[in-house]
């Protein structure tokens, strides 16, 4: 028996005793005065007569008695959320932990949220929407040497050898002329917010915000900064979001900045900042709570913002936020109620038979919520470099892919795995999504297609080994560009993934024991994040230097189809086709590591990424996008990953999000119940 099972087991017995302390009955020593009438026959002057009195008795008797909980004493109110990890920096534009996140909510408004597969205003009076007019589409000329989105997506200077779409949505070669394109213009008004130093929210402070994540010494991504022609303020809380020409937006709503006190921070650099203590570790910002005190290795605490802007808001006097890193010790505490809330990053989908057993004695409430990140195992559809010659290219013909995923138990994984509290997905979104579409291909399991399908291919078990090889002259409908020089060869693949992840080596087992069953022999081996990750060409995943890969991506609110387009195939920049053109236009940045490539995925994706939510491109585009990827199976889509998170019973308004990464991104209305 391992280590995690002991200690499920400990936790099980702590349960029974919690429940046991609860439930037990309390022996008390009771005395009381009892009074009574009494019947007497007694004898008055010769005659037998009945008198009836009072008769007052002290009774003492051991007594067993349900002790009633003492009534709730008003006072503070104050939050311990528990959490596995410790923050690395609060500084926003520092880093991208989920900790931080977590804790950055109570100190900065959220001007934005995502909620259940869609944007909300927060900090904003609303979201600028194209119906609404806060939103135009300008057309405007664009002069040789203005920067543009290309039709690649890449910021350049209109000039020689660029192609651009027009305003009349044509593609136009540079021919040394103007060229008329569309142009978005943006409008948000904020909803007037204070620091927690009492000082007003301006609009030059979202600005500011702006200019700094462009800063190249700040760690953030820069594709809308790039694609950014201005970003000003229009007014005390109004600015305005003014696209390069070309570039159509899909969430050009969302196209703000958090603004940051330049008042206070103004005098760093943004280099400086990542280490200024004010910045990164005592931040001062508009949330509903101000920094109040870290100590470092074991907790953060915040009080609330007497300036907040929304009346009656926080509920919450204090938070506390607790670092365990023993996931076991965090569900001991909450138990004891020494935490309130147990964040996403503390708890594991293994724990969850006895949360669920703590939610039956009344003692926890969990939350299990299928999350936007989804597993899947990957194959190199064409591989780069030396490592052509390792195998033959079986995986370019769709059918071998769709076969091995009729071969795939997902079902098994999500029951064994997830405990049964995920779904198995056949596309890169989940079923809830507002953009899926009908007309899917679903590869349930079914072995037996899978290995008919095999032997429709020409891989057959020739020798009673239960190994499959490829023999040309067995494929149906025999294809005479299939290489005569494989026959014979074993269909023997690898399958990596990342080393130290309980979760991959099951599920990497489950899909061993099912190929083996359809006659495929896969072999197992686990790298280091570092090394599974790298760029290419080194790179294992990135470089395409893989059979099949398997690990998660993370998808949004829009549909990723981007991840599979074949313009993001990660190669060397060098590399031209026999026409000149870029075989590989995102270089090694690329991620779409399989090398999958299909003309019609590209278009529809291109034209959901070109349109404007609300219009029939847009819909239209990303739902045979994913029609078109469900058929051709570039990699098996496994199953969505799980958020779970626990909360004693007296907490109110907390939940988890599918796409709101952050569990506490309401932290402002959470409260606890007397």
């Amino acid at each position: 028996m391992n280590t995690k099972r002991w200690a499920l087991i400990a936790l099980f017995v702590m349960l029974g005793a919690l429940i046991l302390a609860a439930c037990q009955p309390q022996t008390e020593t009771v005395t009381v005065e009892v009074t009574r009438l009494v019947t007497e026959t007694v004898e008055i002057a010769g005659e037998t007569v009945e008198v009836t009195r009072v008769v007052t008795e002290t009774i003492v008797e051991t007594v067993t008695v349900v002790q009633e909980p003492a009534p709730a004493v008003e006072g503070p109110k104050d939050l311990v959320v528990c959490q596995a990890q410790e923050p690395d920096t609060l500084y926003p534009y520092g880093g991208s932990m989920l900790a931080a996140r977590a804790v950055q909510h109570a100190i900065f408004t959220n001007y934005q949220t995502q909620l259940s597969f869609g944007y909300q205003a927060d900090g904003l009076e609303k979201l600028p929407s194209i119906a609404d007019g806060d939103a135009v589409v300008n057309e405007v000329e664009v002069q040789p040497g203005d920067m543009v989105r290309d039709v690649t997506d890449t910021v350049v200077a209109w000039g020689e050898g660029i192609t651009v779409e027009n305003a009349a949505g044509e593609e136009v070669i540079f021919d040394g002329n103007p060229v008329m394109m569309k142009q978005l213009v943006v409008d948000f008004i904020m909803l007037p917010t204070v620091y927690s130093d009492g000082t007003p929210v301006p609009a030059t402070d979202s600005v500011y915000s702006f200019n700094l994540a462009g800063d190249p010494d700040t760690p953030t991504t820069k594709y809308a900064f790039e694609r950014t022609a201005s970003y000003e303020a229009t007014g005390d809380l109004s600015v305005r979001w003014t696209g390069l020409p070309g570039f159509m937006d899909s969430t050009y709503f969302a196209n703000f900045w958090v603004p940051y006190p330049e008042h206070l921070w103004g005098g760093y650099t943004a280099a400086e900042m990542l280490q200024a203590e004010d910045v990164s570790r005592m931040p001062v910002g508009d949330g509903a709570f101000r920094v109040v005190e870290w100590v470092p290795g074991d907790s953060i605490y915040l009080e609330k913002n007497e300036f907040y802007y929304l009346e009656g808001l926080p509920y919450l006097d204090s938070v506390t936020f607790k670092f365990i890193p023993d996931t076991n010790q965090l569900i001991a505490q909450l138990l004891s109620g020494q935490c309130d809330i147990g964040t996403q990053d503390g708890m594991a989908v293994d724990q969850s038979p006895f949360l669920i057993e703590a939610e039956a004695n009344g003692l926890l409430v969990p939350y299990f919520q299928t999350g936007t990140v989804y597993e899947h195992i990957d194959f190199a559809v064409d591989t780069y470099g030396d490592y052509r010659d390792t195998r033959p290219d079986w995986f370019e013909d769709a059918r071998v892919r769709q076969a091995m995923t009729l071969c795939t138990n997902r079902d098994s994984m999500v029951d064994n795995i997830m405990y049964g509290r995920s779904e198995v997905i056949h596309t890169y979104v989940p079923s809830v999504h507002p953009l899926y579409p009908e007309g899917l291909t679903e590869w349930t399991f079914n072995p037996e297609a899978g290995i008919a399908l095999l032997e429709e291919v020409g891989f057959i078990d020739s020798d009673g080994d239960g190994i499959r090889e490829y023999y040309s002259a067995n494929v149906a409908n025999n294809d005479n560009s299939d290489p005569a020089s494989w026959d014979g060869t074993p269909f023997k693949v690898t399958l990596g993934t990342t080393a130290g992840n309980a979760m991959r080596q099951q599920l990497t087992q489950i899909f061993k024991e099912n190929m083996k069953e359809c006659g495929i022999e896969v072999d197992l081996y686990y790298v280091p994040s570092s090394e599974w990750f790298a760029n290419g060409p080194e790179g294992v995943l990135f470089g395409r230097r893989y059979d099949l890969g398997e690990f998660a991506w993370l998808t949004g609110v829009e549909p990723s189809c981007n991840l599979y387009g074949g313009w993001n195939i990660p190669g060397p920049p060098e590399d031209v086709d026999e026409d000149g053109n870029a075989l590989y236009s995102s270089a090694w940045g690329g991620q779409n590591q399989t090398g999958w490539k299909n003309a019609e995925f590209d278009a529809a994706c291109q034209l959901a990424l070109g349109s404007l939510p609300g219009t029939e491109g847009y819909e239209t585009g990303h739902k045979q996008a994913q029609v078109i990827f469900s058929e051709n199976v570039p990699v098996i889509p496994l199953f969505l990953r799980l958020k779970v998170a626990a909360a004693r019973p007296e907490i109110v308004n907390f939940g988890v999000d599918p796409t709101q990464n952050s569990e506490l991104y309401n932290i402002y209305e959470i409260d606890i119940q007397r």
